[in-house]
C-alpha cells in the first residue's frame, strides 16, 4: 500500500506528520512557518482520506497501515501524530523503534484494554460508516464538526476554518467510511502493555479543555519511560490548530533537548525523587 505524501521545510531533522480522522497531507502546512527551519516535514494522508488507498484488508487494516508507514522511514526520523494519527504513530514506534528517532503524540491513546470495550467501539464505528454511506460527506462533517470534542477548534480565531471545512469536505464518503472500519480504536491492538519497553523519547501533547484525552495523556506519561508531558491551557483536542505557535514552541523545545538516545539505569524506586517541570508542564523519564 502506498500512501501519498506532501513535503515542506528545509530543516535539519527529518520528519514524518500523520493527520487525524477527516484530515488530509495539508493539514500540518500551516506550521511551515514555524517549523520549516527545523523540520524536513513528510506528511501522509493516511488510507481513505483523499488520495490514499484502503487496506485490502478492514481486520488487518491498522497493521497494514503501519508497515506502510514504517517503509517511508529510510532513516531515524521524529513521527508526529495528531489523534488517529497519535495512535498510529505510537504503534508505528513500537514495531520500529530504531527508525522513530522521537515521537510526538497529539491527543492520542494506546487503545481500549478490554475486549468488550472494542466490541462495542467497532459497532459505533459501524455506524458511524453507515451514516457517511446514507447521508453523504457534507451532513457528515456537519455532525462531526459539531461534537463537543472539537468546541475549541469552532471557538478558536487561530484556526482557518474555512479551509479546515473544505479540507474535510474534499474526501469520499467510501473512504472515510472505509477509514473507520479499518483505523478505528475498535481494531486497532491494546498498546498498554508495550509502553514500559518503548525508550523513545516521547512528547504527549493535550488540550486542558480536553479531559478525556489529558487523562489518557497522564496514562501515557506514567507507562513511558521517557516522556514528557504538556497540557495547553484553554486548549481542546486540536492544539496544533487551537494554539499553533505554543504547540510549535513546546515540539521545538522537545526536539532540541539532549535526551539520552539509550535507555539510563534508574536508581531504585525508593530513591528518585520528582523532576522539575515548568507551569502546567509534567515531566517523566
Amino acid at each position: 500500500m502506498k500512501l501519498p505524501v506532501a513535503r515542506w521545510g528545509s530543516g535539519p531533522v527529518p520528519a514524518l506528520l500523520l493527520h487525524g480522522f477527516t484530515g488530509g497531507r495539508d493539514s500540518f502546512r500551516h506550521l511551515e512557518p514555524l517549523l520549516g527551519d527545523l523540520l524536513t516535514a513528510t506528511c501522509v494522508e493516511l488510507p481513505g482520506h483523499g488520495e490514499a488507498p484502503l487496506p485490502s484488508s478492514e481486520a488487518e487494516g491498522f497493521a497494514q497501515t503501519v508497515e506502510a508507514l514504517t517503509q517511508l522511514l529510510e532513516r531515524p526520523t521524529v513521527v508526529i501524530g495528531y489523534s488517529m494519527g497519535a495512535r498510529l504513530a505510537l504503534a508505528l514506534a513500537i514495531r520500529s523503534p530504531a527508525r522513530v528517532q522521537r515521537l510526538v503524540l497529539e491527543s492520542g491513546t494506546a487503545g481500549l484494554r478490554q475486549r468488550h470495550a472494542r466490541t462495542l467501539r467497532r459497532r459505533a464505528d459501524e455506524a458511524l460508516a453507515q451514516a457517511l454511506l446514507t447521508e453523504g460527506v457534507e451532513a457528515f462533517v456537519d455532525r462531526w464538526e459539531a461534537l463537543p470534542l472539537f468546541a475549541g477548534v469552532r471557538a478558536s480565531s487561530q484556526v482557518d476554518h474555512r479551509a479546515l471545512r473544505a479540507r474535510r469536505t474534499s474526501h469520499h464518503a467510501a473512504g472515510l467510511a472505509g477509514a473507520l472500519r479499518s483505523l478505528g480504536q475498535g481494531v486497532q491492538p491494546d498498546l498498554w502493555p508495550a509502553l514500559p519497553k518503548l525508550f523513545v523519547p516521547t512528547l504527549i501533547l493535550s488540550g486542558a479543555n480536553d479531559v478525556k484525552y489529558s487523562r489518557l495523556a497522564r496514562r501515557l506519561a506514567e507507562e513511558l519511560p521517557v516522556s514528557w508531558r504538556v497540557s495547553f491551557p484553554g486548549v481542546g483536542h486540536a492544539p496544533h490548530l487551537e494554539a499553533a505557535r505554543a504547540w510549535a514552541d513546546e515540539v521545538r523545545r522537545f526536539l532540541d533537548a539532549p535526551w539520552r538516545e539509550e535507555p539510563a539505569e534508574l536508581p531504585p524506586e525508593s530513591s528518585v525523587g520528582p523532576r522539575e517541570a515548568p507551569a502546567s508542564v509534567e515531566a517523566c523519564a
